[in-house]
């Protein structure tokens, strides 16, 4: 080939030497090269973690435009950084044989740390990131950017840092590995990890013929599966993803693992399958994750990198996010904490013929208290059907049910059987039952069963709206937050809470939390 191949480069020290790795090869064979360094926004940007910057192929966006402008010919990037999808015009060229998959620890006097409670651990990557909290979920883990030699400086300099987290291709290829270091081998590495990939213009067949005479297949086939279950997971650089296969007696070996960003979530996935036959293998692992609740993981993380607009003051499961308008971004957590009261053995002792049980706390405080046997209750009155399907499962039959406390108190006045209820409570209930029953000439004995505590968080910015599902989660949210948007309420004795604070108060047509989002979504919907 007569003209000189133009090869684009980062101009680290690391991806000039996968540059020259790529040159030599070329050169090895005949071809002439140039050298065409170009700085890319991820080596000028180190303030902030790669997966905080939202922008996919941050390395490689710079010379995809330089290749696009005709200004190199091919471009030689670490693939790990690739975008699963390339930019129109610009195709896979060759890789060339992988290097050390494994990502390495770097520490600074001893491994002594693996088995204490508190560590601090020094990564930018949101893989490595969850994989170690998983597995070390008391350690701290902190933010660490710049090239290979910056980030080793940084760990030396940091005196409450015990180590940090590398590519053990990077420190290798540089030969600056530290004798204090060892692979990391039950982490799952990037998919694509320890390759080089050189890309090429599509239209450009002369310079993509050379490169294929570089190619080595085994590195393509395994690191297109890796990149392949990526994509299908819809994952890039703020998932946290992990893949590897590779080739061992004629059979592809792949495995794969989505994690929450804080590492308390985990789904894995091995097969192995023989070589020749593995062209579905990245569907297949990608659909097993998906099917074991990736598809949740991978919408909860979309959304955490979004604005929180719904505050929810109860925890919410994954089945129930997902419910959830599109536009919604939800957080939530519990607003208060239930702590169970001793109950005496004198207050069951006897049968009782009125009892009133207006939450599931109490029914949970009875029964941590009592078996279901020594809970004698001839007539039982409940408030909400959830309650009530509680206690008819492990009490027994409830005579009656209502929305609420004060609809259920005036039931109570026109049907109840003699003038004394019993009434199972928290030590934050409201008057409206018992003031209506007083005033009704019914005597009620108060056992106080649990306690209700305060343990709101501190929300920030403004909320669309804030879901409630008691009083006390209305006076617990507003002793850490002022009142912001609407307030979406299970029940009307919730929403009277409220709507002193809260210019719009809406109420769910059934109390349930599944309700309480669908009055979410309507307000989306006409938004």
């Amino acid at each position: 080939m007569s003209k000189i191949i133009r090869i684009g480069t980062r101009d680290s020290q690391l991806a000039l030497w996968q540059a020259k790795t790529v040159q030599s090869q070329l050169e090895h064979l005949g071809h002439k090269t140039e050298l065409v360094p170009v700085k890319s926004t991820g080596d000028i940007v180190l303030d902030k973690p790669l997966y905080e910057l939202g922008i996919t192929g941050i390395f490689t966006k710079t010379l995809d435009i330089a290749m696009l402008n005709e200004d190199i010919d091919i471009a030689v990037h670490s693939l790990k950084d690739v975008p699963t999808v390339l930019p129109k015009g610009i195709v896979q060229a060759a890789v060339i044989k992988r290097g050390n998959v494994n990502d390495t620890l770097v520490f600074k006097k001893n491994e002594e740390f693996l088995s204490a409670r508190n560590a601090v651990i020094a990564t930018g990557s949101l893989r490595r990131r969850a994989q170690w909290l998983n597995r070390y979920p008391s350690h701290t883990v902190v933010n660490i950017r710049g090239n290979v030699n910056s980030r080793l400086q940084k760990l030396e300099d940091n005196d409450d840092w015990n180590a940090a987290i590398f590519a053990a291709a990077g420190i290798g290829r540089l030969n600056i590995r530290p004798e204090n270091a060892i692979n990391l081998n039950w982490m799952i590495p990037a998919p694509a990890q320890g390759a080089i990939m050189i890309t090429a213009l599509e239209s450009d067949e002369e310079t993509r013929a050379i490169c294929a005479e570089i190619n080595h297949e085994e590195t393509e086939i395994c690191t297109r599966i890796e990149r392949e279950f990526l994509n299908r997971l819809e994952g890039g650089c703020t998932a946290p993803i992990g893949a590897l296969a590779f080739i061992k007696n004629e059979e592809v070996n792949f495995k794969g693992i989505l994690l929450s960003k804080d590492g308390t979530k985990k789904i894995e996935v091995s097969k192995v399958v023989p070589l020749g036959k593995h062209h579905d293998l990245a569907e297949f692992c990608a659909n097993y994750v998906i099917g074991k609740g990736g598809k949740t993981l991978i919408d909860q993380l979309q959304r955490s990198d979004k604005k929180t607009n719904i505050y929810s003051t109860k925890k919410l499961t994954d089945d129930q996010l997902q419910l959830f308008h599109n536009n919604v971004v939800a957080d939530s957590n519990d607003a208060i904490k239930i702590s169970l009261n001793r109950i005496p053995k004198t207050v069951v002792r006897n049968e009782i013929k009125n009892v009133i049980i207006t939450s599931k706390n109490a029914v949970e405080a009875l029964l941590h208290n009592f078996s279901a046997i020594e809970l004698q209750f001839k007539n039982i009155y409940c408030v909400g059907r959830r309650t009530k399907r509680l206690v008819e499962k492990r009490i027994g039959k409830v005579i009656h049910t209502e929305s609420n406390a004060k609809k259920l108190a005036n039931y109570l006045v026109e049907h109840i059987e003699g003038k004394e209820v019993t009434y199972f409570c928290s030590d934050l209930r409201l008057d409206d039952l018992p003031n209506i029953l007083s005033k009704n000439y019914i005597t009620i004995n108060e056992i106080e069963a649990y306690q209700t505590k305060f343990d709101a968080d501190k929300v920030d910015g403004n909320l669309d709206g804030v879901m409630f599902y008691s009083p006390s989660t209305v006076e617990s949210f507003l002793k850490q937050n002022k009142a912001s948007g609407i307030a979406f309420c299970i029940g009307e004795t919730t929403a009277k809470a409220a709507s002193p604070y809260f210019e719009d108060v809406r109420i769910a047509k059934v109390p349930t939390v599944e309700s309480v989002i669908e009055l979410v979504n309507e307000y989306f919907l006409q938004k």
